[in-house]
């Protein structure tokens, strides 16, 4: 993706965290609709292009398909808003966004007197703007409009004005999950407002240097100079590993907090969200924090076509996974993906 769009780099830097060879996984299988399934068999039924299983830091399974090989960067689609919220998170650490609680107009001026301009950054997170966005991925809803006006597909787009234009409320903001590609990219504004530097920079700095990349990540960057932080990032499956384990060890590598541990709590305990975010409610297929999905004793960062980072924090387990779904969101791959993920944190804990 970074050599077909405009991209930015995030460079790496320092010495790359190590990521050892650790014992091979047992016999795995997982359970699908009545029937148990040798974990070899889902690497020919679903259209898998690199998988990786970190445990406590070795890698316990690595494996790329399609051509792909471990040097390669993989799109991110959607894991990049978990990116992007890291980023927030460590911004307001910093003392460059002042509270999670202003109005997003107040580092992002072009969007003052907009919808999305008078929602706080902690609904934005949480994706509880109740600002109405419409993302079916039928190739004519509000992202779609979104990623064209951000790459010129469509004549006379302007990704601003996407977010700016006149959105009518369909909730009370912080009280209904609803998932939108919008309020992530209104967060790139507001990073880019509050820091006066590019969000490829401040990934570079903040994230990729200091958990020891092998790579240099790349953002896709749209015609107004903005990343897309809503599905942009691009590293290699190694790089994804590293950084789930950052999220795992509770935002630490060798003793330095490089994540706010608070912040990174708050975005990823399913016991620390309001009413209409938590486990097993109506809107979020999971629970949902602060741009992270939540299951009981995990999270993962999410992104369409198969995109995942899976992460048991007290196992200090980590799954990586890129595909090339034949649909955006298709439910029998996820499906089989999930109970892929299920199986091998039962296999881990049994150990």
């Amino acid at each position: 993706m970074p050599e077909i769009f405009p991209s930015r780099p995030s460079a790496k830097a320092g010495p790359v965290w190590d990521l050892p060879p650790g014992k091979e996984l047992p016999a795995i299988a997982y359970a699908l609709r009545g029937s148990q399934v040798p974990l070899a068999e889902y690497f020919e039924r679903r259209r898998v292009t690199s998988f990786l299983v970190l445990h406590r830091g070795q890698v316990r399974l690595e494996k790329y398909q399609y051509g792909r090989t471990a040097d390669q960067r993989f799109a991110s689609y959607s894991m990049a808003k978990s990116v992007t919220a890291l980023l927030v998170g460590i911004a307001e650490e910093r003392g460059l966004i002042r509270s999670l609680d202003d109005k997003a107009e107040a580092y992002a001026p072009e969007l003052a007197g907009s919808a999305y301009g008078g929602i706080t950054i902690r609904h934005l997170l949480q994706m509880g703007s109740g600002v109405r966005w419409v993302e079916d991925y039928g190739g004519r809803d509000d992202v779609a409009e979104l990623w064209g006006a951000l790459f010129r597909i469509y004549a006379g787009g302007n990704p601003t004005q996407v977010l700016a234009r006149r959105r009518p409320m369909d909730a009370e903001p912080g009280t209904r999950f609803k998932y939108s590609t919008g309020e992530t990219q209104v967060l790139c504004h507001v990073l880019k407002g509050a820091t006066q530097r590019t969000v490829a920079d401040l990934t570079s700095e903040w994230l990729w240097q200091p958990l020891g990349a092998q790579a240099d990540g790349a953002w896709l960057v749209g015609w107004q100079d903005i990343e897309y932080c809503g599905g942009g990032f691009n590293a290699t499956t190694r790089d994804y590993a590293r950084l789930g384990r950052l999220l795992a060890l509770g935002g630490r590598r060798d003793g330095t907090q490089i994540v706010p541990e608070a912040f990174l709590k708050r975005a990823t305990d399913p016991d620390q969200q309001p009413p209409g975010f938590r486990l097993n409610e109506p809107g979020p297929r999971f629970g949902y924090g602060y741009q992270f999905w939540l299951f009981n004793g995990g999270f993962m960062l999410l992104g369409v076509y198969g995109q995942a980072i899976y992460v048991v924090p007290a196992l200090d387990l980590v799954v990586v996974h890129t595909a090339v779904w034949p649909k955006s969101s298709d439910p029998d791959s996820r499906e089989e993906r999930d109970a892929v993920f299920r199986a091998i944190g039962r296999a881990i804990a049994q150990e």
